[in-house]
């Protein structure tokens, strides 16, 4: 059995790749049914999704034909943390695997290296922008 000492829920996972998608279409609403098909996802899913990023500003809906989602501001000014805080609420310093530490604070099993990961983490989530992911992707 793989595993991954990251682990992001599909509902993250979801927000940050729709709005890495609306970041390289802006001045081009999309529709989620056409979102949802290229992150080969559930509509449904996607659509309570981007319900959430619009009621915190960070895409809109456009009405019409021509309609559908949009960012809300431009993709420069969109960091991952942003998305992350949205969708989550705030990245917490975990310095335990536990809710309540087993070993009282004083050691851990790990060392330093929660520490280490959760500060990795929150600096590369609040120093990405939507803008730097597209040039990464080019």
């Amino acid at each position: 059995m793989a595993g991954s000492i990251l682990r992001i829920s599909e509902a993250l996972s979801l927000g940050l790749h729709a709005m890495v998608f609306l970041a390289a279409h802006v001045g081009e609403p999309k529709r989620v049914g056409e979102i949802a098909k290229r992150l080969k996802a559930s509509e449904a899913h996607l659509a309570k999704v981007l319900q959430t990023l619009a009621r915190a500003g960070l895409v809109r809906a456009v009405r019409g034909p021509k309609g559908g989602y949009e960012l809300a501001k431009p993709p420069e000014e969109i960091t991952l943390l942003e998305i992350f805080e949205v969708l989550h609420g705030p990245l917490e310093d975990r310095l335990c695997l536990f809710k309540e530490p087993l070993c009282g604070g004083k050691r851990c099993i790990l060392g330093d290296l929660l520490e280490k990961v959760n500060q990795a983490v929150r600096e590369h989530f609040s120093q990405t922008n939507l803008k730097m992911v597209q040039d990464i992707l080019k």
